[in-house]
């Protein structure tokens, strides 16, 4: 048994190492807007939706209140998922080079620009 486990901490080491070095694709802002583009498909409908969804709400939860000021502020009533995935298509098209960028970024940036904190 004592031979076993440090033969196990090598088999895990080892695929840990290779996954570290595995490289995964990030989706670029052109791919997330060529999706929300076509929101006649239910499927591309809620990918587009859920993944800028998950974008702002991983920029609320990672984002400590107590050493970092915000920088998006969306007043209330807020816009629909819709006005603001049409507003983001529409600022990447006014800026184009944001379009090679990575999706999660630009939506960031975007939010930041048409959701300005009062200063």
């Amino acid at each position: 048994m004592k031979k076993l486990i440090p033969a196990i901490f090598a088999v895990f080491a080892f695929s840990g190492a290779a996954q570290a070095q595995e490289k995964i694709p990030v989706l670029s802002t052109q791919e997330l807007v060529n999706v929300c583009k076509t929101p006649a498909s239910p499927e591309s409908r809620s990918f587009c939706v859920g993944y800028v969804t998950a974008i702002y709400d991983t920029y609320l939860a990672t984002r400590n209140p107590k050493t970092s000021k915000s920088n998006i502020c969306i007043k209330q009533p807020a816009p629909t998922r819709d006005e603001v995935i049409a507003g983001y298509m529409q600022w990447v098209q006014d800026n184009p080079p944001a379009a090679s960028g990575p999706a999660s970024g630009t939506f960031l940036r975007f939010l930041t620009v048409r959701f300005p904190c009062a200063r």
